[in-house]
């Protein structure tokens, strides 16, 4: 690719901390029963792209895990928020992730392959996912982390004030939802611009980024 780089890059968090916040401007809607996962999944089958991420309410005893409670899938204009603590990891979203025509991105694939699997009583094969993680080491990003990731590539900050926040709530807060909402909306966001062919970190980057 014409934007791939050699040189190693990676950005502070003093840095991060001066750009301005981004979250996700579309519509967001949350899925808690059978007949929305059909109807959800029928729309997403339709995209070119998706952004996926997932979200677990969070443990503070050692030893102890917790069940995948939130599947993100967004488009560029809607975000599907599907409570998979209340509905289960249906057919219908396992055929959506394993569907080999529809390219969908994400970062740290296998940690959300791993606990997606926990909840699957059967074979579990995720096709065409990129890793973000990955990915992005084709162009000289050494950060590992969505908002790091974000903040090199966009040039804007990214929220993670809700991620130990409990996903398993009976009602998921407008604050959560818009958290769940961007973090796989900004997977998309991040593999266009990289895959642009006027993609220049020197435009997007508020302060350039610290080079290794």
């Amino acid at each position: 690719m014409d934007n791939e780089t050699s040189d190693k890059i990676k950005i502070s968090k003093e840095i991060i901390a001066t750009l301005p916040i981004e979250s996700f401007p579309g519509r967001i809607v949350v899925v808690d029963n059978e007949a929305q996962v059909t109807e959800a999944t029928k729309c997403l089958s339709h995209e070119s792209i998706i952004g996926f991420d997932t979200e677990t309410r969070p443990t503070f005893k050692k030893g102890q895990s917790n069940h995948v409670a939130l599947m993100q899938l967004s488009t560029h204009d809607t975000c599907y928020l599907f409570r998979l603590n209340r509905i289960g990891f249906t057919p219908a979203l396992k055929r959506l992730l394993e569907d080999e025509t529809l390219l969908k991105v994400g970062i740290s694939l296998k940690d959300d392959f791993c606990m997606l699997g926990r909840l699957n009583s059967g074979p579990f094969t995720p096709r065409n996912f990129v890793e973000l993680q990955k990915f992005v080491k084709r162009y000289g990003i050494e950060d590992q982390s969505l908002q790091k990731i974000y903040a090199i590539v966009i040039g804007k900050k990214i929220s993670k004030g809700q991620r130990l926040s409990n996903w398993e709530a009976d009602h998921l807060t407008d604050s959560q939802q818009l958290y769940a909402a961007t973090d796989a909306w900004s997977c998309i966001k991040i593999y266009e611009a990289l895959k642009s062919k006027d993609f220049q970190f020197s435009s997007i980057l508020q302060q350039p980024p610290t080079t290794l």
